[in-house]
């Protein structure tokens, strides 16, 4: 290449990362795979790519601009299939509320070639944002997940209401009540009993798609579960406040280690004098 050519595709490139371009594979180098995007190549590395994708020549997909490096003097354009960014690109591309602005994506968590999540809120409140991503019978977001090849999809309402965000993050699960440790981000869950497999997912799947959107580490028990944790928690606050209150009692209590000496000595004359001084007198009348 020329140096005007490397500048070119520098330049070019630059400032098009985080943005989709459509590419052609070309050909599996090692563990890379070289996608031809138009007016250069680009490298997509081993731990960018989707197991599903297949990668074969002359295969059409959209890729992530990650970078430009340059490699033995010349420019080289880096690519994605996994990172989180291309659904959120693709949902850009495929609905118009979310191009103009009406609807935004909050959040987006994703485990690549599997399953995703992404939290969307809308500015106008006459415009459904979860309904507009889905489209009519499906067929917006069914595009994504066929350019993704099946990759399952979830369309989260974001909220700003932490506990109502969670609860619709644990979709399709049905939540009971969020308990929020805000100190230490953790959200407590609470689920029915027959829903407890389907809130955590295969493999903690859900859980663990719903943390990375949220943002909150989440811990997730059946109503019974919560019960029993609940009432050992009251029994354990219960013999502590017991134990306290016994203690407390004892080391209050005036009880005199020795009797005093001089008590003791005096006590016995004491005694008897005060029986003399009451003793009653007797009358001649009663004589």
């Amino acid at each position: 290449l020329s140096s005007a050519e490397r500048e070119r595709i520098q330049n070019e490139f630059s400032n098009r990362i985080g943005e989709l371009a459509a590419g052609v594979i070309q050909r599996k180098d090692r563990r890379e795979v070289i996608v031809d995007i138009g007016r250069a190549e680009a490298v997509l590395p081993y731990h960018e790519q989707v197991r599903q994708d297949g990668y074969n020549f002359n295969q059409r997909l959209r890729f992530l601009i990650l970078k430009v490096d340059e490699k033995r003097g010349r420019p080289v354009v880096y690519v994605s299939r996994s990172h989180p960014n291309v659904v959120r690109k693709m949902f850009e591309q495929e609905v118009p509320e979310i191009a103009n602005g009406i609807v935004e994506i909050m959040s987006v968590a994703r485990e690549a070639g599997s399953r995703s999540k992404i939290a969307v809120a809308s500015r106008d409140s006459n415009v459904d944002p979860v309904g507009s991503c889905v489209g009519q019978r499906g067929l917006r977001v069914q595009a994504v997940m066929d350019e993704l090849m099946g990759e399952k999809i979830d369309i989260i309402e974001w909220d700003p209401d932490v506990t109502v965000f969670i609860s619709n993050s644990l979709n399709p699960a049905k939540v009971i009540r969020v308990d929020l440790l805000e100190d230490e981000k953790i959200a407590r869950v609470v689920v029915p009993d027959h829903q407890l497999s389907l809130a955590i997912g295969r493999e903690g799947q859900n859980a663990r798609l719903s943390a990375r959107l949220t943002g909150w580490k989440i811990d997730i028990k059946s109503e019974s579960q919560y019960r029993t944790a609940v009432e050992a928690e009251i029994m354990s606050r219960f013999n502590q406040a017991v134990e306290e209150t016994a203690s407390d009692y004892i080391d209050d209590e005036d009880v005199p280690d020795e009797v005093d000496a001089d008590y003791q000595e005096d006590a016995p004359e004491e005694a008897a004098a005060d029986y003399q001084e009451t003793e009653p007198r007797v009358t001649d009348s009663e004589e």
